[in-house]
Order: structure tokens, then sequence, then C-alpha cells
């Protein structure tokens, strides 16, 4: 006996909220390696930075591995089937196994340097703060012209008058 399971309205109709994300994540979302296995994804943002959450039950954290470069994290690893029994015969294996890869664009104000993850009962969840340098408000004070000739010249640097 086997028994097949299909989801034809998952794949035609597409999800608000992933449109959300793809417009927040510059289309992170669609932008993943489907090789058998894509761990569910979610992802907000806070006033400190940025929360990612997979769902990988049944993975190690060694087979885990978490990049970022040039502003793109990128999130892959592999779900390992336990050896199959021999006596043992599958009516139904919803499960998925394999090799996957997920990779979000993250904002140019991010940390790299302070990205945390933690894996804890099969979540995974990664931290990337926001870069306080750069989210930081500052007003620009804006100067006269004749404050600009009178800076220069205390600079050290001389001013050349044209003779007309």
């Amino acid at each position: 006996m086997l028994l097949n399971r299909r989801n034809g309205m998952q794949e035609s109709m597409p999800s608000t909220f992933s449109s959300m994300l793809d417009r927040f994540f510059n289309e992170s979302v669609n932008n993943r390696t489907f090789t058998g296995f894509a761990p569910q994804l979610d992802a907000c943002e806070t006033e400190q930075g940025y929360e990612l959450s997979l769902a990988l039950p049944g993975v190690k954290k060694e087979d885990i591995m978490i990049d970022f470069q040039e502003g793109a994290l990128t999130i892959s690893g592999e779900r390992r089937m336990e050896s199959k029994e021999e006596n043992k015969r599958y009516h139904l294996l919803e499960t998925q196994y394999g090799a996957f890869s997920r990779t979000l664009y993250l904002p140019d104000r991010v940390n790299p340097d302070k990205i945390e993850a933690r894996l804890n009962d099969g979540i995974l969840e990664v931290f990337v703060p926001k870069d306080e340098h750069k989210t930081k408000k500052r007003q620009i004070s804006i100067s006269d012209s004749s404050e600009s000739s009178a800076a220069s010249s205390e600079n050290g640097r001389k001013e050349v008058k044209s003779k007309n």
C-alpha cells in the first residue's frame, strides 16, 4: 500500500506573508536551494536587530553551517535519515531529509561581528544585531559660505583670490 499526499494549493498560491518577507529581505524567501528539504523560517525585526528561527528537528549542531558574506546570511546543512531497518516497510514517510540551504539578504545596517546562533529543541535561533552607529540619527549642521572659507583658512589652507 502506498499513500501519496499532495498539496497543490501550496504550490500555486502566493503567500501574503512570503510576499512581505520578499520585500523586506530583498527577495530572500524565494532564494533557496531546493534539494529535498527546506526548513521553515520565521523572521522578524526588533529595535535591536533581526531574529530568525528555523525549524530543524533531528538536525545536529555539527550538521549546520552559518556564513555571512557581503550582506548575505546563508544557513545550510543536512538532515540525515537514520538507517532503515531491513524488516520495516514504510507505508507513509512524510519527514523530509537531505541537504538544505537558505540565504537571506540583510540590510547593510547590521553588525556581522556580533551574530549569535543557538540550537534548542530542534529550533535554530539566529540573532543579527543592528549596528547602532549606522542606525543612529544625526543632525548635520549647515554652515554659511563665509564660515566655510574662514574654517578652511584656519585649517592651514591658503585662500587664493584672483585679481580682476
